[in-house]
């Protein structure tokens, strides 16, 4: 078909340049790229899709690639607490506390010592000792039971150590009647154990709230360059559409030449904006990707073409009595706190025994003797075991000026009165951290009503200013103008529901908790 120019001659000419490098400029732009490998996850009931470095021994995880395409943050919540590697590696620490009570709990484990030694020379037996003692450590008073078996025969032995040819045998106690009576070395570390177990699950709480703050930083941060791509994509069909609809109308000679030119300048303007939003929206999936992980460890990589889940536009801050039960549940159960107060009680163990040290030495040992040997041998009454057949011992020991044990005493009383400090301290800014999130919030929820009441009247002034112009009582240069602020703005409410959730995230992890996914 052929069209006659009568005029403006030179316009097809024109609009046809104009077209064909539209055409290849649309051509080179690339799509989002599409997914290959798909798998189902058993546990979530979702499918998954996996990177290619699982294709082969794929796992049940990567990103929930269903009809909708919707990678929600319950999804995430589950991938991150069942896989990620800080997660598990949290989970050591008290592990790794309890196997330190139990190696605390090896100073009472009953031990069995036994000695023998024999000289023999020109036919002569000098001696022949068998020693054997089975020490029980108790935990009242610190005593120690004994039950022990000694033979000491041979022509030149020791009178003191001197038995009878069959041995004796002795049951006795060890006890400290001074320093060691109410506490000593063995039961202060084992109670310091004990507490650190506390210390270390308070960790693990706080490890696993950093991490997953971090994740739900990422998570929003990819919502908002996800939805960023989105509206700058649709404003450049929207000016596409724009110049195609002018080319049309410049051909036919209703409008100048010079709208389709400036309504090709504006596509090209906004696929350089559309570009970089991509680039923002593939450097944040990345971002999102490094918390994904396949069950068998390897990492998997969060498909293009997975989208965030859909947040309400209308947000209202979280009510007062969520507020007052976070300040109340932080001042309780905040991690920080809990590993301060752990090592109050540590330090007022340390003190305790500090204070013990104080006391003078004083251990008293007996033991009841008998020459019976096993249950079922015969013994006279005054080789047996009675109160005519013993052994007894005391020890003292007191160092003059207690120096050294007065000294450790008063570094024990500096640090409880250091870490008092802390306790005041941390819960003050606790508390003034969840009440600094908390306004930040509801500086949000305010911003984004007053946002959302200026698109809606952007798009008011956009449609009137599009009847102005079919009415050629407008330019195309207010168009597009009114149409690229509208954009602006939408993308800055997505940029405001996004630093929303942030900061809804970080008034969790200021009181020492995270938020529920499945209540988003």
């Amino acid at each position: 078909m052929k069209i006659k120019f009568r005029r403006f001659p030179a316009t097809g000419i024109l609009i046809l340049l104009l077209l064909i490098t539209f055409r290849s400029i649309a051509q080179k732009s690339p799509g989002l790229r599409k997914t290959t490998t798909d798998q189902y996850n058993k546990t979530t009931g979702k499918t998954f899709v996996s990177n290619t470095s699982t294709q082969n021994n794929p796992g049940p995880i990567a990103a929930v690639m269903d009809t909708s395409k919707v990678f929600a943050l319950e999804d995430l919540q589950l991938l991150v607490f069942r896989y990620h590697p800080v997660v598990k590696q949290a989970a050591l620490l008290s592990e790794s506390a309890r196997a330190n009570v139990l190696q605390s709990l090896g100073y009472f484990d009953p031990a069995l010592k036994a000695g023998f030694g024999r000289k023999l020379f020109g036919h002569t037996e000098y001696y022949n000792h068998w020693n054997s003692e089975l020490k029980i450590p108790l935990w009242l008073a610190g005593a120690d039971l004994k039950v022990g078996y000694d033979r000491n025969v041979g022509t030149y032995n020791n009178p003191e150590t001197r038995t009878p040819h069959s041995g004796l045998s002795a049951v006795g106690l060890s006890i400290p009647l001074g320093q060691g009576l109410i506490i000593d070395s063995r039961r202060n570390t084992l109670r310091q154990s004990k507490i650190m177990v506390q210390y270390a699950e308070a960790e693990q709480l706080k490890q696993i709230n950093s991490t997953w703050y971090a994740v739900v930083k990422d998570y929003w941060g990819w919502y908002y360059a996800y939805r960023q791509y989105s509206l700058v994509t649709e404003g450049v069909e929207l000016a596409e559409r724009r110049f195609r609809a002018l080319s049309r109308q410049t051909t036919i000679g209703d409008k100048p030449v010079i709208d389709s030119v400036e309504a090709y300048i504006t596509v090209q303007e906004r696929i350089i904006q559309k570009e970089k939003a991509k680039i923002e929206l593939q450097n944040a999936r990345l971002v999102l990707s490094n918390h994904l992980w396949s069950a068998e460890g390897n990492p998997v990589e969060l498909p293009a073409d997975a989208a965030p889940q859909e947040i309400a536009e209308n947000i209202s801050k979280p009510q007062q009595t969520v507020l007052d039960t976070l300040i109340g549940q932080a001042s309780g159960q905040h991690p920080e706190l809990l590993k301060l107060r752990s090592k109050g009680a540590q330090l007022a163990v340390e003190r305790s025994y500090r204070q013990e040290m104080l006391k003078p030495k004083l251990n008293v040992s007996g033991s009841l003797i008998s020459g019976r040997t096993n249950f079922g041998a015969y013994s006279p009454d005054y080789y047996d075991f009675n109160w005519s057949n013993y052994k007894v011992g005391v020890e003292f020991a007191f160092p003059l000026f207690l120096r050294a044990e007065r000294g450790k005493l008063k570094e024990v009383k500096i640090k409880q009165r250091e870490l008092d400090y802390d306790l005041q301290q941390t819960g003050r800014e606790i508390r003034n951290n969840i009440l600094a999130s908390y306004n930040d919030l509801s500086a949000y929820s305010a911003q984004l009503d007053v946002q959302l009441k200026s698109i809606s009247n952007q798009q008011i002034l956009l449609k009137g200013e599009t009847q102005k112009f079919d009415l050629g009582e407008s330019t195309l240069f207010l168009i597009n103008s009114r149409e690229s602020k509208l954009i602006d703005m939408k993308i800055k409410r997505e940029s405001m529901i996004s630093g929303y959730q942030k900061t809804l995230a970080e008034l969790y992890y200021k009181a020492g908790t995270r938020q529920d996914a499945t209540l988003y």
